[in-house]
């Protein structure tokens, strides 16, 4: 399994505050049944990275359809060699502080 860091980014809007369109993009997270966790600055997701690129369009695709510009920053972490998890990598790098 990969684990994705998405922030879907709209530009334009009429007010600064993007929390509606973070919102709607969420919804499409949640509704994929993928495992998530929101942060301050972008959702990261767990899954098959087929699943996650198909999750991203969706995501930046659905913010677009409410403003004329998006811009969508994606990070992929993937390994073969051992799963990935919220906790597993937030616990090596405690372990070593």
């Amino acid at each position: 399994m990969a684990m994705m860091e998405i922030s879907v980014v709209p530009v334009g809007t009429e007010k600064p505050g993007v929390s509606d369109y973070v919102a709607k993009a969420l919804k499409i997270v949640k509704e994929s049944g993928l495992e998530y966790m929101l942060s301050p600055m972008g959702t990261i997701v767990i899954g098959d990275v087929d699943s996650l690129l198909k999750l991203a369009s969706k995501m930046h695709k659905t913010v677009l359809d409410d403003v004329v510009r998006v811009v969508t920053y994606i990070k992929i972490d993937d390994r073969k060699d051992k799963a990935l998890t919220f906790e597993g990598k937030i616990k090596s790098v405690m372990d070593k502080v």
